[in-house]
Formats: C-alpha cells, structure tokens, sequence
C-alpha cells in the first residue's frame, strides 16, 4: 500500500512539471508565431497561392525529379538583388526571363518540353546555358557616374554553379545600367556619343530604340518575388511553431489524467489509513488467540514428522525385498540362457539384448539417410535436364538475333556513309552561309553606323527646328494678342459713340462680335482682322504732346493721366442730375421689343409643335426598325443555339424588360441547356455561358452582317466536343462569315484555313516576327467526321446531362 501511495505521488510529480514546463513554452510559441505572423502580413506574402502558381510550381517539381542534375531552377530562386532598392529594376530587366527554368543543355530543354507536353502543364520558357549566345560585357559602361551595370547587382545563390548562373545573368542583362533617378537613366541613355539600355529605381527603362516603359502595379507584384523569397524560412518557421503547438496542446490531455492520479493518490493515503487503524486493532485482540493456534499447530507438526520417519522406514525394507526379487530373475534368466550366451560368447543374454537393439536402430537410420540422399538426386538431375534444354533454346535464339543485328548493323553502316557524305556537303554549305552571314554582317554595321549619325544630326536639326517654332509661336501670340486689343478698343469706340476719323474704311465694318484672349482664330475673326486692317486712322487731329510719344512707358503714362481725368467727369457727371430727354423714345422701341417678343413666342410654339410631330415620327420609326431586328433576333437565336449544341431540345429565348419601349430597357436572355431545367443565365456554367454568346452573336449577325468577327479565346471553357461543334458551325457559315480567332487550343485552330503565328525575337532589341500557313492543302481526315457526324446524330437523339461542359 504504501509502495502504490509513493508510485502515485511520483507520478502526480511527473505530470505537474511536465504540464508547467508546457505551459511555459505554449506561452513562447504563441508569442513568436504572432511576431511571425505579424511579419507575414505586413510583407502581405501570407495569402493562400494561386491555382497557376501551384501548378508551374508543381511542374518544376516534377522536372527536378526527372532530371535531378542538369535542372537548376527558375532565375527568380537562383539570384537575387543585392539590396531591396534594385528589386525593381533588376525584375523590369529580367522581364518574362524571370520565371524562366536553367537548364543545362539544349537537348535537355527539349526532352523537359516533351515531359510537360505529355504531362499537360503549363507553358515554360527555358534557358539552355550551352545555347545561349552570350555577347562579352562593355567593361568602359563600370566607369559611368551614376550608374552601375545590371550585373553589379545580382548575386547567386549556389558557388558550385555560380559560373553557369553568371552566363545565364549576362545573357538576360546584357549591357544594361542601373540609375537612381529617372533623368540620370535618361541622360546616360541618349545624351552620350551612343546610346545605352538604363534604367531607373522605379522600374522605368530606356531602351536603345527610344522606346521609354514605365513601371506599373504589374511589375511591383512581380518584384514581390524576391520578398517573398526572403520571407520564406518565416514560413517554414511558422509551420513547425503550429506544428509544435498542436503537440502542446495535446498536453491539456494530461491534466485529467493528472486529476485522476491525485484522486487516486488520495484514495490510497485514505485506504492506507483505514488499514493501519485496522491493523492496531488485530494486534491488540487477536495476538493471544493466534499465539495458542500457533502452540497447537506445533504440536500436530510433531506428531505428523513422527508418522513419517515411520513410513520412510517401511519404504526401504520394500526397496530392499524388490532388489533381492530382481536378483533372483536374473540368476534364473542366466540359468536359461547360458548355452545360447556360451555360443555367442556374451556374458547374459541383457547384454545381448543391448547390443541387439542399438544396432538394429543404427541401421535403420542409415537406410533412412540414403533414401533421402536418393530422392535429392533424382529431382536436382530432373532440374538440371530441363535447365539444359531451357539453355539450347534460349542459345539458338540468340544466334537467331546475332544473325539479325549483323545484318542489320551492315545496313546502318551503309546508311552512315551516305549521311557522312550528306553531312560534309551541309558543312560546306554552313561554311559559306557563316561566311556570306559575316560580310552581311559587317554591311549591316555600316549602314548602323551611318544610320546613327544621321538619326543624330536629324534629332539636332528637329531640336533646332523646335526652337524656332516656339519663338514663332510666341511672336503669333504676341501678335495675336495685339490685334485682339485694337479690336476690342475699336469697338469700344463705335458702341460708346466716340468718333474716330478715318482716311479709309469705317468703323461699322469690323461688325459686333466681341472677341477675347482665350477665343480661337476662326474663319470670321480673320475675316475682321483683315477689315481692321484696311482702316487707316488719321492721327493728325491729336495735340503734339500725344504725337510726341515714343516710348510705351511715356504712352502708358498718358494714359493713366487721361483715365483720372475720364474718372474725375464721371464723378461730376453723376453728381448732375439731368433729366431723361428720350424717355418716349425708349418706350417706343420696349414696345417694339414687346412685338418682337410675342412674334417670336408664336414663332416657338409653332416650331415646337413641329420638332414634336417630328419627334413622335424618330420615336415611330425608331421602334419600327429595333422591332424589327429584335423579331428577327429572336427567331434566328434559337435555331442557331439549337445547331450549335447539335440537340432539338436546347432553346434560347430573348425577351425586353420594357415591352413598350423596348430600346429603354434591358434584354432579358434566358437558355436551357440540352438535358438540363431552366435556370438564370449566371447559374449556368463557363462553356454553356460561351455557347450562348455565340449564339446571340452570330444571330445579331444574321440581321446585319459585318465584314469579319474577331474572337478572343472563346474556347477557353470549352471541352473538345463542344469545339467540334462550335466549330463544324463556323465551317458551316463560312461563305456567310469571316472570322479571326484567337485560340490556344489545337482542337480548334486545326480546322482553320490558315494559321499566324506570332513570337517574339531578341538580338540587341526585343521585336515580333509572324508565322503564316496555309492549311487549306491539307484537309481534315474524312474518317474523324464522319464519325463526328455519327456521333452528332446520336445525340441529337438523346437529351445531353452534361451541357456544354460535358465531356464525350
């Protein structure tokens, strides 16, 4: 009892340091993982990858697995900027090369490209560091103030393959510089004899072109990359912190065992009680009746020890009586027995049988031993036949194959000998394209040359000319400004009344517009410059104090003498009250306006009246022509939906939310896909969703033909079948239609009549070229549509449960 009691309250010791010591560290693991955490989402790195991510992901897994020695990684996991600063320039250089995979080889690009083919994965773009032409560094462009070359800036992750990655870095950067403002990039670029690739912090990039890209959000989530490299043991660090929280938390188990322990302990600290008060009391009432028990039991000890020494003693005089009855047996065996033991000179016939018997088992042991060896034998000489015979055949087969090869490796030898022969007259060939390439080469630099200067003398003729046209643009507005004040003045003067004496024209010339400096030269302006200036204005009538003026400032001077005096009369003037001489001729012409007025409503009301008859008559004829395309739209929409899903039972229905006016309001578009209920148009999914914009277009089409669609990938949610049927219909109408699509799905583009193609080349600068072939001489095998059309007949017979989305 009291070993159990010390075992519990071990235990109970146990399980209380090991909960405190758990509590300890829980504590420390939930304050570093929210440091992590918090870390994660200001570096905003913590979001959940994207299905494409996971996938290329995935891909560059699969291909490291493949070829574990000559696959290195992207570009992005194997060099980085060596400051934050240069993240985004470095990711504006790099471009699409930033998620490129190394590899090592040209043949092994190829063999990944095979890989992911028959995997279906992404696209990937492949850099193959024995294919790469590399051209060699400006070592002059590292003594350029302000700037620093691309390559300065990176550093590589792995030393073992840090020659390979700088050929890799050389090729994507080239020549290009890094600057810290955007006027620096500029001025390096273009204001230099020659003319460099730089670019900014900011990500903006001048090219030798003159093409000048900015940076964008785009490439700020690109350049997050390298972050999201730097933050990726936060990850791993936040893992094993959760990890290791969940074996914490499982320590919580303990403390009911804990409990239990204790209650346990109690239990038996209280039994253990009970026992020691009940023990105290055994002791005290029952020692004498056991120490009279134990006298008795003694006693009976000794009589029962007595009763034995007696037995023992009768057991050996029977012993004694038995070995003298053997004795008498075997005196009267040797009687019997003692000619046959004479004879074969044994001494009692025991010994015989002895000897008799332990040969007897010999023997048969033996016999055993050889029959066993027998049967071994036998079956390992059956195994060793058929081996045999298994050896001859396989012999002669193989004589069979040698007599093949050999015969076959004669033909390969012939057939090396005409492809040596080929290959010698193809390297001759390359020789001398190589050698034609190099003198074209060298003629294309000159000219380059050439073009150079002339581009540089042209841009400083352009400057210049932009010079010039700027200070003709200002003498024009100055000029402008010039005469848009005598304009003003003089008909200030004719509406004030001021007389001004003339030696040619007159003042009601210049007509009543009122021109002002933001107003633009028109047709009529002009048109009153050139009255203004056919005046000639007679000075002659003026003091010579006024004639005598030269300079503006004395002009200007006068001026403001004659505005205080102008200013002085007014203030007299309307000090005087004068009476109102015209007061009946103004209520004459108010009248007359009161006429003009009321001529001029009648007017308006009646030129209401017609702009509203014409108005209902638009409005008329406006329902008149949508009614008539809706109509047609309506019926056409579902024979066409009908002949796109290749099923009678598809329906496609159109109608407006504003039945009266129709053109004010929406369309209601509504489809049920072949096999399926009727549902809203968003519930159905991506490729019914594609299927029924087809139709509507191309039943607008219908009504109104245009001289070609152009389509965007409107394959992308559509399965195979569903290709074919889309596109069975675009061959179907193809004498009514002209189409461009743009796919990335051989199912669909196959049945085009010509293809284009369009890639993007690099030499010192990046350009497009375009592919064209005609697929019209090469049809579609007749075979694969008949059974398409087989296949088309029967589900026309039979509702579709899949809808366009379903596979076949």
């Amino acid at each position: 009892m009291r070993a159990s009691l010390e075992e519990y309250r071990q235990q109970e010791k146990s399980l209380s340091e090991e909960l405190q010591s758990g509590r300890q560290r829980t504590e420390e693991v939930n304050e570093e993982l929210g440091q992590v955490l918090e870390e994660l989402s200001t570096a905003r790195l913590d979001s959940q990858e994207s299905r494409r991510q996971q996938q290329r992901k995935e891909a560059l897994e699969m291909l490291r697995r493949q070829y574990p020695e000559t696959v290195y990684g992207r570009l992005v996991d194997l060099c980085s900027p060596v400051h934050k600063k240069f993240q985004l320039a470095v990711t504006k250089v790099f471009g699409h090369y930033m998620n490129a995979i190394v590899v090592a080889s040209d043949k092994v690009a190829r063999d990944c490209i095979g890989f992911l083919k028959q995997e279906r994965a992404t696209r990937e773009t492949f850099l193959p560091i024995d294919y790469l032409q590399v051209s060699p560094l400006n070592e002059r462009l590292r003594n350029v103030r302000g700037a620093r070359m691309v390559m300065d800036v990176v550093q590589w992750h792995s030393e073992a393959a840090a020659s390979q990655l700088r050929t890799v870095v050389q090729f994507v950067c080239g020549n290009a510089l890094v600057c810290e403002t955007i006027q620096e990039a500029r001025r390096i670029a273009y204001d230099g004899p020659e003319r460099l690739m730089t670019v900014a912090l900011d990500g903006t990039m001048f090219a030798k072109s003159g093409v000048i890209s900015g940076g964008s959000s785009d490439l700020r989530n690109k350049a997050r990359r390298w972050d999201e490299k730097d933050m990726t043991q936060l990850k791993e660090r936040k893992e094993k912190l959760t990890a290791e929280m969940r074996g914490l938390m499982k320590l919580k188990r303990k403390e009911s065992e804990l409990k239990q322990i204790q209650i346990q302990a109690q239990g038996a600290q209280t039994r253990l009680k009970y026992s020691t008060a009940e023990l105290d009391n055994l002791r005290k009432k029952n020692i004498h009746n056991c120490q009279a028990d134990i006298s008795r039991m003694e006693s009976e000890l000794a009589n029962v020890e007595s009763r034995i020494q007696m037995q023992e003693e009768s057991v050996t005089v029977q012993d004694a009586q038995m070995r003298s009855t053997r004795d008498q047996i075997d005196q009267m065996e040797d009687l019997v027995f003692a000619e046959f033991c004479a004879e074969i000179g044994i001494l009692n016939i025991r010994e015989y049988e002895e000897e008799n018997l332990k040969h007897q088992t010999e023997l048969d042991k033996k016999r055993l031993e050889f029959e066993s060896q027998h049967t071994r034998l036998s079956a390992q000489l059956q195994y060793e036949q058929d081996q045999l015979d298994q050896q001859k055949k396989k012999l002669d087969k193989l004589e069979e194959t040698i007599a093949k090869e050999e015969k076959a490796v004669a033909d390969q030898r012939k057939e090396e000998e005409k492809l040596l022969e080929a290959v010698e007259e193809s390297q001759t060939k390359l020789l001398e394209l190589k050698n034609h390439l190099l003198l074209t080469k060298s003629q294309v630099a000159d000219a380059k040359a050439e073009l150079d200067q002339k581009t540089q003398s042209l841009q400083e003729t352009s400057r210049e000319l932009v010079k010039l046209q700027r200070g003709v643009i200002s003498v024009e507005t100055a000029l402008e400004q010039k005469r848009l004040a005598k304009h003003n003045l003089l008909l200030a003067c004719e509406i004030q009344g001021l007389s001004i004496t003339l030696l040619s024209g007159s003042l009601p010339d210049i007509g009543q517009l009122q021109l002002d400096v933001e107003s633009q030269s028109t047709s009529a302006t002009m048109d009153i410059y050139e009255r203004e200036a056919q005046l000639v204005i007679d000075y002659s009538d003026l003091g010579r104090q006024l004639m005598n003026l030269q300079t503006e400032e004395e002009v200007e001077a006068q001026l403001e003498r004659m505005r205080e005096s102008v200013s002085s009369i007014d203030t007299v003037l309307q000090r005087t009250t004068a009476p109102n001489l015209k007061a009946m001729q103004k209520m004459r012409e108010v009248k007359d306006m009161y006429q003009d007025v009321v001529a001029g409503f009648e007017a308006s009301t009646r030129a209401a009246r017609k702009c509203n008859h014409e108005f209902e008559e638009v409005k008329a004829k406006r329902f008149r022509l949508f009614n008539r395309c809706f109509e047609h739209v309506v019926i056409v929409i579902d024979q066409i939906y009908k002949r796109l899903c290749r099923n009678t039972s598809a329906q496609a229905i159109l109608s407006p939310e504003n039945p009266d006016e129709p053109y004010l309001g929406g369309i209601i578009y509504t489809c049920v896909a072949p096999g399926k209920r009727f549902m809203a148009m968003d519930n159905l999914s991506g490729g019914e969703k594609a299927v029924a914009a087809l139709a509507l277009i191309f039943a607008i089409h219908s009504y109104r033909p245009a001289p070609f669609f152009v389509l965007d990938e409107v394959d992308a949610a559509l399965d195979n079948t569903n290709i074919g049927k889309v596109t069975s219909f675009i061959k179907e109408e193809s004498s009514n239609m002209q189409i461009i699509v743009i796919s990335l799905k051989e199912e669909f583009y196959s049945r085009a009549d010509a293809l284009l193609g369009v890639f993007s080349g690099f030499e010192e600068c990046m350009f497009s070229r375009m592919v064209t072939v005609d697929l019209r001489p090469y049809p579609l095998n007749q075979e694969d549509n008949g059974t398409q059309q087989e296949t088309d007949a029967r589900e026309e017979g039979r509702p579709d449960s899949g809808g366009p989305d379903s596979a076949p």
